[in-house]
């Protein structure tokens, strides 16, 4: 891991359960020597990333919320998807999510709601789970067989518990069907009485797989529309993005 890992992830300890940190309790939770979480501190602190707000505690500083604006202003994801997603939530009456795979775990981008509007736990960069709802089976399905063979090896007993494959074969091929299919439907995974349908965004007619597109709503209200017109809503509003999205040739 290079130094310059090393030094993010102290970013990666604080967390709405835990904002503020001392330099000791970070050090202790990423295994560093005191002097070097000291100096990871200090850099982060001049980038505007951290903030001193008493003696010896730190937290997440203004320049986090400046990178959230200009985010929000210029991601070619987020923009792209934003009317797409309204014109999805007035044909529907559900709610649009855009969900993107943020290392190890799923977080979504953007939520454009129905009239009624659904009181989700998981919302706009709350991280949550790599294995459950149609999202996290979309984007986990896109992954390199490299890349999953890395999950499995981390998460081989929260993935047999789920029944997603007790071996790295089942999970595989678990994979694979869903990344067949195109599409996951999912009720109750994340949230009691919620369930949706996700479908990936391409870059490109055969490119990666930069996010996944899900409409959300009551279980009632989902399996009255059924996976059918789901899909029928979903994949066209997926291939429109995938056409819209800039393509950036590498140099």
């Amino acid at each position: 891991m290079s130094s310059l890992t090393q030094m993010l992830a102290v970013l990666d300890v604080f967390t709405t359960d835990r904002p503020m940190w001392r330099t000791e309790d970070i050090a202790e939770a990423l295994g560093y020597a005191r002097t070097t979480a000291y100096r990871y501190i200090r850099e982060l602190i001049s980038a505007g990333l951290l903030q001193k707000v008493s003696a010896g505690h730190y937290a997440l500083g203004p320049r986090v919320i400046e990178l959230d604006y200009v985010m929000r202003q210029s991601d070619p994801v987020l923009s792209t998807c934003a009317p797409i997603m309204d014109d999805l939530v007035k044909k529907s009456g559900l709610d649009c999510v855009l969900s993107a795979m943020v290392g190890e775990k799923i977080v979504d981008t953007h939520r454009a709601s129905s009239q009624t509007g659904l009181a989700l736990k998981f919302g706009r960069g709350r991280p949550r789970s790599l294995f459950l709802g149609s999202s996290a089976k979309i984007l986990l399905a896109s992954q390199t067989r490299e890349h999953l063979v890395k999950i499995y090896q981390s998460h081989k007993s929260e993935i047999a518990e789920l029944g997603l494959g007790t071996n790295w074969a089942a999970f595989r091929t678990f994979m694979s069907e869903v990344r067949e299919r195109g599409f996951y439907f999912a009720l109750e995974e994340l949230e009691k009485g919620l369930g949706g349908l996700a479908v990936p965004i391409h870059v490109g007619p055969d490119g990666p797989v930069t996010a996944a597109l899900a409409l959300v709503g009551p279980i009632l209200k989902i399996k009255e529309i059924g996976e059918k017109r789901l899909c029928n809503w979903l994949m066209p509003a997926a291939t429109k993005a995938a056409e819209l999205l800039p393509r950036f040739e590498g140099t």
